[in-house]
């Protein structure tokens, strides 16, 4: 594998393990995803994970269980303000913890597949 940004590898490594990923860096198996794998991904995005990250990532996974999709931002905003109040059910919360395009980076980090509707 190798490090440059420039070719995206086709594997994860973890644990000395090669998890597949697809040309995006999202996971190929939804079942590949534990703590150390979300860890690398989030490291492959410049993103050392703090308990505010992972509230998202459970929450995220949880509602991929509850209604088989990844949720695109504004599903995603609704979600976590029912589940973790209006302070952290905004926009500008979850771009500080996953720049860009929060819903696309948090579920890649939270393996599962891209958002339907992201570009």
């Amino acid at each position: 594998m190798t490090t440059d940004n420039s070719t995206q590898p086709h594997a994860l490594q973890v644990n000395g393990l090669a998890i597949p990923v697809d040309p995006e860096g999202y996971l190929r198996h939804l079942e590949d995803w534990n703590e150390a794998v979300a860890t690398q991904l989030a490291a492959q995005e410049a993103i050392q994970l703090t308990e505010a990250h992972w509230e998202i990532l459970r929450l995220l996974r949880q509602f991929y269980q509850q209604f088989e999709m990844s949720p695109a931002m504004r599903p995603l905003i609704k979600a976590i303000t029912a589940e973790l109040g209006s302070d952290k059910g905004k926009s500008i919360y979850l771009m500080s913890l996953f720049p860009g395009s929060p819903a696309k980076l948090a579920s890649k980090i939270a393996g599962l597949p891209k958002p339907t509707n992201c570009l």
